[in-house]
């Protein structure tokens, strides 16, 4: 397994990770939710009592639908909330990770690496942030020695906007691959959200059946 697959796999865990953490407290405030919601139908049903009667069974199942509609416009608001607070965690994620030079660097490298592949083409500019640039100015050589033979990258002067990891540039600029955390994230969104929607909530935030059958 590469270093990119690697850290691939670190932050697929670590959003399982803070998903399990979330989730009781999803649950929670779901259930809150579920009950508040529950207590409100049943005492407006006990004022509505006297005139129920007179209502037609059709304004009566709108009024219905208009509750759940807006009870399932709370549990999405709750779910993103909740999904985007689990990304955050990712980031902090990243940030540790940059503070262990010797295994960040080789994470450069490995990103370094698997554009090269992608890219088919030996001669590239690599990008980094203003610190990545420090600390792969540092170690260059160790860098290079650990890229195929042939390689010829050369390390941008001016630094880029991100959280860490790199951008590869081929060097007649038509070709770009974007390993920078922003950018891997990017590519993975889809996956990681399917990840914590699965731990957070398996069976799915839903109204359920508190408004009737």
């Amino acid at each position: 397994m590469t270093q990119v697959d690697q850290l691939e796999q670190a932050i697929l865990a670590r959003a399982e990770r803070l998903a399990t953490e979330y989730r009781e407290r999803a649950q929670r405030a779901r259930d809150t939710i579920l009950r508040e919601a529950a207590e409100k139908l049943r005492l407006r049903e006990q004022r509505e009592e006297a005139i129920a009667k007179s209502l037609g069974d059709r304004a009566y199942r709108q009024q219905v639908q208009a509750e759940e509609l807006k009870l399932q416009s709370q549990l999405d608001l709750l779910r993103w909330n909740l999904v985007r607070e689990v990304e955050a965690g990712l980031a902090d994620r990243m940030r540790a990770h940059r503070q262990d030079s010797t295994a960040y660097v080789k994470t450069l490298t490995a990103f370094i690496a698997a554009a090269l592949a992608e890219i088919e083409h030996d001669a590239v500019e690599v990008r980094a942030n203003n610190a990545d640039l420090k600390l792969l100015k540092t170690h260059w050589e160790e860098v290079l020695a650990a890229l195929p033979n042939g390689t010829q990258a050369q390390l941008g002067e001016a630094p880029i906007e991100t959280l860490g990891g790199v951008l590869i540039v081929s060097n007649d600029g038509r070709i770009r691959v974007d390993n920078s955390f922003e950018g891997r994230r990017a590519r993975l969104r889809s996956r990681l959200q399917q990840v914590i929607l699965e731990r957070l909530v398996p069976s799915g935030f839903d109204t359920g059946s508190i408004f009737g059958g």
